[in-house]
């Protein structure tokens, strides 16, 4: 399938080595309102640009748009691609509200064509593992579980782009920017979010309106209680790793990106001898993305976009659809509203 991309900053370079990475599928177009920094993308990558996005909607052969403008901004590119009939991959947050979110669904429904977010940690073999784990019943009662981003970014990463550190472009901060993927993680294991309890500060950066720091306490509508840390305050020469923990009455498990630090069940299983063997983690090994967002391989979003065109060849939702994107997206802002509240517990919805 022929891909175009709308904005062509530094999440586009990602988006561009995994569509090249797959099979049967090619980048074909870009559009950005900077003209001259698509035509640069363009060139550097051998593809077409546009001046203007209804130019760029209105090619035939131009089959799925991937959306990488500032989180913010998604919600006008996705939906004029959708009314023009094309299916669109948008990088997270799918917008920075639920209220934001919804119209994007109603359009996809509308218009009969796919509407999906990059939530590339979701495709990480350790995360499959530990899904599969829960979906099986081996934790048991599943009782505490934990999301933490203990994460650096330095004044000069705020500093970078007028849009970072903004509620109306940026969506939030160390949770809305940096944490959504893990807490996406928490909720896709573990299952939906009841209530939160928040509390946030901006403690080490100056000069931007979200915080920098943020802890919740959440409750699952399968009772578990659970706890989320986010943080682009917390440095460390190599970075910590994103943390998903889940602990029940039958085993324990805690992820530290892609490998395991527990892998521990009352039951054990034959399955377990390859997650020990091939899944664990080794040493102080720094964390993806921790302390420089560029640190991060394309992998993830290559297996993101390939599930999302396997899923509109078969004509099924992807697994990483809408509906799911909007889940953390609601948590996420159900915690800034709680905060904003002295911590009084708001419902998600």
């Amino acid at each position: 399938m022929k891909f175009g991309i709308v904005g062509t900053g530094m999440i586009a370079n990602f988006h561009a080595k995994a569509i090249g990475a797959m099979e049967g599928s090619e980048l074909y177009s870009c559009f950005d309102r900077n003209v001259d920094r698509a035509a640069d993308f363009a060139e550097k990558n051998g593809i077409k640009s546009y001046a203007t996005i209804e130019e760029f909607l209105a090619d035939p052969e131009l089959e799925i748009v991937t959306v990488g403008t500032p989180s913010g901004t998604h919600l006008e590119p996705a939906l004029a691609a959708m009314n023009a009939g094309k299916h669109v991959i948008c990088e997270k947050p799918l917008e920075v509200t639920p209220e934001r979110i919804d119209p994007l669904i109603a359009a996809s429904e509308v218009n009969g064509v796919t509407l999906a977010a990059i939530l590339n940690r979701r495709f990480n073999e350790s995360v499959v593992k530990l899904k599969e784990a829960v979906d099986a019943g081996r934790f048991g009662t599943i009782s505490l579980v934990e999301a933490s981003i203990k994460w650096y970014r330095d004044q000069a990463y705020y500093d970078s782009a007028g849009w970072r550190g903004t509620w109306a472009l940026d969506g939030g901060g160390a949770l809305m920017n940096q944490s959504i993927h893990i807490i996406d993680q928490l909720i896709h294991t573990v299952g939906p979010v009841k209530r939160v309890s928040g509390s946030m500060a901006l403690l080490a950066h100056e000069g931007i309106e979200v915080e920098d720091t943020a802890v919740a306490i959440l409750e699952f509508e399968n009772g578990a209680k659970g706890v989320v840390q986010g943080s682009t305050a917390c440095w460390s020469s190599t970075g910590h790793p994103a943390e998903v923990n889940i602990c029940g009455s039958e085993g324990s498990a805690f992820l530290a990106d892609e490998h395991f630090r527990v892998w521990d069940f009352k039951t054990p299983e034959a399955s377990d001898a390859y997650v020990h063997e091939n899944l664990m983690a080794s040493g102080g090994a720094a964390g993806l993305g921790a302390n420089d967002p560029n640190a991060i391989n394309f992998t993830g979003h290559q297996r993101n976009f390939e599930e999302v065109v396997s899923a509109i060849h078969e004509g099924r939702s992807p697994s990483v659809d809408c509906h799911e994107a909007r889940k953390a997206v609601a948590v996420i802002c159900a915690i800034y509203e709680s905060a904003r509240n002295d911590g009084a517990w708001v419902g998600v919805s």
